[in-house]
């Protein structure tokens, strides 16, 4: 009944609360937020000056009045106060109706949180004026998102690389028979990038610039053509502006101990699950999502090490959005894979 009663509205919304991107789904409209999840304050006056787009903008280039915080660290809520104005921030955006209808949020999460970090979450999106809060593990919704069949007595298996954790997960009739969240992924890279840079060339760069390195020579595997680019940066010792050329392999070299690790993870998920799922994902193979899974040649490397075929997802950036956004017409679906 409850329901049925929800269904008659269609202002509810599908939250993925990402470390590096929020995207925020509508139900009967798609996607209609995907930005990144900063907030920019002014410190003299309390008051938020931009969030998302127009805040990452300001990263690392304001004054010292104005402070830009990324709320979410390692897919949770780090910063209580930001998370709030952030979600009340993107919950009118997507909303765009009058304020007494509150929409109910289905918001997608790490798999390992904790009952603490649950709560702040659920608070957080109360205070920005949700009706009903549902949260559920961001494999599965990403599993939903990708078009696997879930609900199957079969195993899928997900891997999902998102900006603060990578969560893997196997699943079979609606529920995860094996999940676990590490908190190494995407941002791990960028760091990893800088940390390169400060020691091989003397260059300090902000994220901003790792992340660009990243997407353009960054790799998991040794590539068919070598690529290069040119890096502006500070020098360490004279602080002066400084330009240097990076490749692809040495790029490579530095992101090789956080691509060890989501693969050595992956292989810890192969060892632990039962045969009878084994032998389903043998055949299915592993499906990756999460803008981490983007890295050039990820895919080729899992494939090479565990021997089993792996896939992108067809949208691998939106898949839990997708997949959270589908839940809000499937209300006795939601109900089972719920983490509440």
């Amino acid at each position: 009944m409850i329901s049925s009663i929800l269904s008659r509205f269609s202002h509810d919304l599908a939250i993925d609360l990402g470390t590096a991107n929020t995207c925020v789904y509508a139900r009967g409209k798609g996607i209609v937020v995907s930005e990144p999840s900063i907030v920019a304050f002014n410190k003299a006056t309390g008051r938020v000056e931009a969030v998302g787009t127009e805040a990452k903008e300001m990263l690392g280039r304001t004054p010292a009045n104005i402070q830009a915080i990324k709320p979410m660290r390692d897919g949770v809520i780090a910063d209580f106060e930001a998370a709030e104005k952030m979600l009340t921030h993107f919950i009118r955006k997507a909303h765009k109706r009058s304020g007494w209808l509150r929409p109910r949020v289905v918001i997608g999460v790490p798999s390992e949180i904790t009952q603490v970090e649950r709560r702040a979450v659920k608070d957080s999106a109360l205070r920005a004026k949700a009706s009903e809060v549902h949260l559920i593990e961001e494999a599965m919704a990403a599993a939903i998102g990708a078009g696997m069949p879930i609900t199957e007595a079969s195993g899928n298996m997900v891997v999902d690389i998102g900006g603060g954790t990578t969560d893997i997960a196997v699943i079979s009739l609606a529920g995860v028979v094996y999940g676990k969240s590490v908190r190494i992924a995407g941002n791990e890279l960028d760091d990893a990038i800088m940390q390169h840079a400060r020691k091989a060339h003397n260059l300090l760069i902000g994220e901003r610039t790792a992340e660009r390195i990243k997407i353009e020579i960054g790799s998991a595997a040794p590539l068919d053509q070598s690529m290069t680019m040119e890096v502006k940066g500070r020098h360490l010792t004279e602080g002066r502006p400084k330009t240097v050329t990076m490749n692809d392999e040495e790029i490579r070299k530095a992101l090789a101990e956080p691509v060890r690790a989501i693969v050595q993870a992956v292989h810890d998920a192969l060892e632990r699950i039962p045969p009878e799922l084994s032998a389903d994902i043998y055949d299915r193979g592993i499906i990756m999502t999460g803008g981490g899974a983007l890295l050039r040649s990820l895919d080729r490397r899992l494939r090479d090490e565990t021997g089993l075929p792996v896939q992108l997802a067809e949208d691998p950036l939106s898949s839990v959005v997708l997949g959270a956004g589908k839940m809000l017409s499937d209300f006795n679906l939601l109900r089972k894979i719920s983490i509440d």
